[in-house]
């Protein structure tokens, strides 16, 4: 395998901006938000939703972190299923990721706004939503030494706050706050699984979506110096980041409130904090919440303009629009990924309310396919590495057995998701996408080829880039 693939990137990112993005990655509205929904879903049983969820997780992000330790490209799972699968494949999965990414930047700007609004009505939500967009462009034009900066920053104030929630949960139940600790009535006089199986399933569909955004460390890991020693440790805090953040987090909400209070579901952390006797923590959620809106706003600008860029590189996008500027930054690449963050400035000016349902809804189920992407393309390349008797620097655990083991509990979930009403619509939509961008990548990769055959064939042609407008055939293998 080829060695820092970087296109021309610097690896100006040190190793502790990409451990504590991976710490970060996945604390965000999933965390703060979603959590009570999987309650009201399994009630204390959603643990076990967690813990499904997670092993997936954990599993999915040390095969990511095997292909980055041998070849860190900042594609990702896009540049990895071209080398398993095909141009076709590669065009289909990064340009699926980056529309993805450009509507949730839209969608982060516009929730965050929506609270600073609420929390200091000094302007209306449309300017917070553009003050965002703003911020963030330049923060992201600026240099990915300074982004990996803020970033870790946004991302030590979310981890500092998790550790102060789960501090000042246990020390409610307890008896160390002003309320009284309700110890472990609330488990042992309900139901573990009110809603039996079928409400761990349903649990299982909530969570699994708040895991999305972990997978933007592997598109880091490209400019980040030592990126094999960097993705080894990022991907080692993974376990225990899942084990303490989020079934620490939800096992202390599920002792501290019946499972099923309203409380719960409109704010999880609140409801704690209220029960507990501290009002004035709860009040400073709202912002905590915003900061961690405005990380994973900032990391998906970073990620979308990358594998933009990527795809620029690789012939699936204009080449024209990969380019660099002093500071190795793709400003292209930038300005194409924050572009529809400023139309949706525009939308919530006209339709404040309407804008944040609508580009949820618009987001779908992504993340499933990026996840399948990896598994199979890991599955192919550990294979090919093998047989070839490469040397690997960071392994899978347990291969091949555990790599198909994921697989299969991924494919369940999917199947799970069809029978849910509203998964099944977001799981049509997102199949039904990567199926046109499928077509559309093969009727590019299929033209690229004729042009690059066309010049190949007249040498009197001079002064002609044989690759300009032409997908390379990342793999031998056809889709």
């Amino acid at each position: 395998m080829n060695q820092q693939t970087t296109g021309g990137l610097r690896p100006s990112m040190r190793p502790r901006h990409l451990i504590m993005m991976s710490l970060g990655s996945a604390i965000g509205a999933g965390l703060f938000v979603g959590s009570g929904e999987g309650i009201a879903a399994a009630g204390p049983a959603v643990l076990v939703s967690y813990a499904i969820a997670g092993l997936i997780v954990i599993a999915v992000m040390r095969m990511l972190g095997e292909m980055v330790a041998a070849d860190p490209n900042p594609g990702a799972f896009s540049y990895y299923v071209g080398k398993a699968l095909g141009p076709s494949s590669a065009f289909a999965v990064g340009w699926l990721w980056w529309i993805t990414l450009c509507l949730v930047v839209a969608a982060e700007a516009t929730a965050a706004a929506q609270i600073m609004a609420g929390l200091v009505p000094l302007f209306d939500q449309w300017v917070y939503a553009l003050a965002f967009m703003v911020l963030f462009t330049w923060i992201n034009l600026w240099g990915v030494k300074n982004f990996g900066e803020f970033e870790f920053w946004f991302s030590f104030i979310k981890v500092a706050f998790v550790f102060l929630f789960l501090a000042l949960g246990v020390a409610f139940l307890l008896g160390w706050t002003p309320a009284e600790s309700p110890g472990l009535t609330h488990l042992t006089e309900s139901s573990f699984m009110p809603n039996g199986l079928g409400g761990v399933a349903a649990g299982l569909l909530v969570v699994i979506f708040a895991f999305g955004g972990i997978e933007i460390v592997a598109v880091a890991a490209a400019e980040t110096a030592e990126p094999q020693k960097s993705i080894k440790a990022a991907t080692r805090t993974i376990l225990w980041r899942i084990l303490l953040f989020y079934m620490g987090s939800v096992g202390i909400m599920v002792l501290a409130l019946p499972w099923d209070d309203p409380a719960l579901v409109e704010s999880p952390f609140v409801a704690v904090l209220n029960q507990a006797g501290l009002p004035a923590l709860a009040a400073i959620i709202g912002l905590i919440i915003v900061a961690a809106l405005l990380s994973s706003l900032n990391a998906n600008v970073y990620g979308a303009s990358r594998m933009f860029y990527s795809l620029a590189q690789r012939g699936m996008a204009p080449r024209r629009l990969g380019t660099l500027n002093e500071r190795a930054v793709p400003t292209a690449g930038v300005w194409m990924s924050v572009a529809f963050g400023f139309v949706a400035v525009g939308l919530n000016y006209f339709w404040a309310e309407e804008v944040l349902d609508l580009l949820l809804n618009i987001v779908g189920s992504t993340l499933i396919v990026t996840w399948l992407s990896a598994i199979v393309s890991h599955l192919i390349l550990r294979t090919r590495a093998e047989r070839a008797g490469e040397k690997l620097p960071l392994t899978m655990w347990l291969f091949p057995y555990l790599s198909w083991a994921t697989l299969v509990g991924l494919v369940a979930i999917i199947v799970l998701g069809f029978t849910v009403a509203d998964v099944r619509g977001q799981l049509l939509a997102t199949f039904g996408l990567f199926v046109a961008l499928l077509i559309a990548g093969r009727i590019a990769t299929r033209r690229g080829a004729q042009v690059e055959d066309h010049v190949v064939s007249s040498p009197k042609r001079t002064g002609v880039d044989t690759q300009r407008g032409t997908l390379p055939a990342e793999h031998d293998d056809t889709d």
